[in-house]
This record gives structure tokens, sequence and C-alpha cells, in this order.
């Protein structure tokens, strides 16, 4: 079961990474979700660069949490990586979901994000 729940993960990724191309102007917002942690990272394909990355894994984030892979973690990473772009003038992102459905930890990080001044 496990194996064919990746495998439509991974479809679904592909399919999406199809039409989602970031460039320097608009770094494409990379997000992957494990049991137990979150990772942001914001990527610029066409010099195949991470410009900026945040994760739950990070000692700021993991102070007040009990577990690093819920919903509460996932709205500190994306304010984190919201903060980390402006800092470094980016303002346009465009959001790779990583085939996972848009609800949950992954609308609660794109929310937040969002809050913090990303448009996307």
């Amino acid at each position: 079961m496990a194996k064919s729940k990746l495998k439509a993960r991974q479809r679904r990724h592909e399919r999406v990474r199809k039409r989602v191309n970031g460039t320097t102007a608009r770094p494409r917002l990379s997000v992957y979700k494990s049991l137990s942690h979150i990772y942001v990272q914001l990527i610029d394909d066409t010099d195949g660069k991470t410009v900026a990355a945040a994760s739950s894994n990070e000692k700021d984030i993991q102070t007040g949490l009990k577990h690093c892979g819920n919903i509460a973690a996932a709205k500190k990473v994306g304010a984190n990586i919201a903060q980390r772009a402006l800092s470094k003038n980016i303002k346009d992102v465009v959001f790779d979901r990583g085939g996972y459905q848009y609800h949950g930890c992954i609308k609660a990080l794109a929310d937040a994000a969002r809050e913090q001044g990303l448009n996307f």
C-alpha cells in the first residue's frame, strides 16, 4: 500500500512539474512533507540553484512545538520562508505543492507565506 501511495504522489508531482518552472525573478516554492518534518525551498530552475530554504528541523521553529510535522509547524515554516524570501527581495513565487493535496499542512504553509507578503 505504501509503495502505491508514494508512486501516486510522484506521478502527481511530475504532472505539476511539467507546468511549474521557477525563474530568477519568480522562483519555485517547493514543498516536501514527511511524517515528522516539513521542508521548503525557493529554487531558481534556470540556474539550478536553491535561493533560500526553511524546515521544521531548525531550532527556532522547533521551540514550543511537540511535533514538527503538523499544521502549527507548517505555519511557522511558511512564515520563515516568506521572511527569508523578502530579505532577498523576492516577492513573487510559483507554488510547487510536490504532488500533495492542497489541504492541511500544505495549505497552512501557503497561507502563512501569503500572510507574510509572498505572492503566488
